[in-house]
């Protein structure tokens, strides 16, 4: 039987990878991928772990492995690392017969450790990318990143602040601006006037937290969410006079990468559950105070639909094109 050996950091796991794990895969009765890990490494390392176990699920004789790297040292000369390097894996793993790689540290590993090389793509001329390219531009190399991946580097966008501002119309139109996914206010889903109970406010926050989780995995990029947990909280405290606990959890689930606080320079039109008109511009620093006693960074929007419009638009392509 002949076994063979593929290891990286995967950070992230990317086509590049993939490509060299099926490369390998074809030749080889069973093939060994190792993820080694550190604690300061910029993607946790069970998630990154969890990618690759569901990348290869379909892969009957491709295992994941993983360990800590606690026996390389960057400061030392390759040659010194190399033989670092070959005691780990005979002390990790059965014996190899071949390594896999596209790093030209491959051929004088294999060698440290008596083994066969076998080079793929090592000019990446068929997958030009790299985890450190990923990690800086993850929207350059979007096609390089597998699905089951891409929703780490997702940017969700919260359109937010008091009602009848333009939040739900506004991000429903950049969703469809940019191809992506939009994620409504759900509590429009479970009532239908504002006499609702703690169980529903829960219900709403729990419904409102899943709805983000579901779309951010078929996202492009972006993810432009109606309204946040605040939101919820805000709404509970006035028509119930309490805050759930569990909205506060909720909160913490997601971060936003952007906020825009809708301003009230607008028409309030009624729509059957808007009640709080002649409370307007109470509302409206009610909702900015909740970001800044949380330190959250916003971004005013005001004006007409097109100075709207065009606001949000240059801010969302300049997160696009962010490295």
């Amino acid at each position: 039987m002949k076994r063979g050996l593929v290891i990286g950091k995967f950070l992230p796991i990317h086509a590049g990878h993939l490509a060299l794990i099926d490369f390998a895969a074809s030749q080889c009765d069973e093939l060994i991928v190792s993820m080694s890990y550190t604690l300061a490494d910029p993607i946790d390392w069970q998630l990154r772990f969890e990618w690759l176990k569901e990348l290869i699920k379909n892969k009957p004789n491709v295992k994941a492995e993983i360990s800590l790297d606690d026996f390389d040292n960057e400061s030392l000369p390759l040659s010194e690392r190399i033989q670092r390097w070959a005691a780990f894996i005979k002390r990790r793993f059965p014996p190899v017969d071949c390594i896999f790689s596209s790093e030209e540290y491959g051929e004088p590993f294999a060698r440290e450790l008596g083994i066969g090389h076998k080079l793929f793509d090592l000019s990446r001329t068929n997958f030009p990318v790299s985890g450190t390219l990923v990690r800086k531009n993850p929207f350059k190399y979007w096609n390089f990143i597998p699905a089951v991946v891409r929703p780490y580097f997702v940017k969700k966008i919260c359109f937010y602040g008091p009602e009848s501002t333009g939040k739900s119309t506004m991000a429903k139109h950049m969703a469809n601006m940019f191809e992506t996914e939009y994620v409504p206010e759900v509590a429009r889903e479970f009532i239908t006037t504002n006499e609702f109970s703690v169980e529903d406010i829960i219900r709403i926050g729990n419904a409102q937290t899943q709805r983000v989780f579901e779309k951010v995995k078929t996202a492009n990029k972006i993810l432009c969410c109606d309204t946040d947990l605040i939101t919820t909280q805000i709404y509970s405290k006035i028509y119930l006079n309490e805050v759930p606990q569990i909205l506060y959890h909720l909160e913490k689930q997601i971060t936003y990468d952007h906020y825009f606080l809708f301003e009230i320079d607008v028409p309030w039109v009624e729509d059957g559950l808007r009640d709080l008109g002649s409370k307007r511009q109470e509302m409206f620093n009610l909702f900015k105070s909740a970001l800044e006693i949380r330190n959250i960074p916003y971004q005013t929007i005001k004006g007409s639909w097109e100075e709207r419009e065009a606001l949000v638009k240059q801010r969302i392509e300049q997160l696009l094109n962010q490295s």
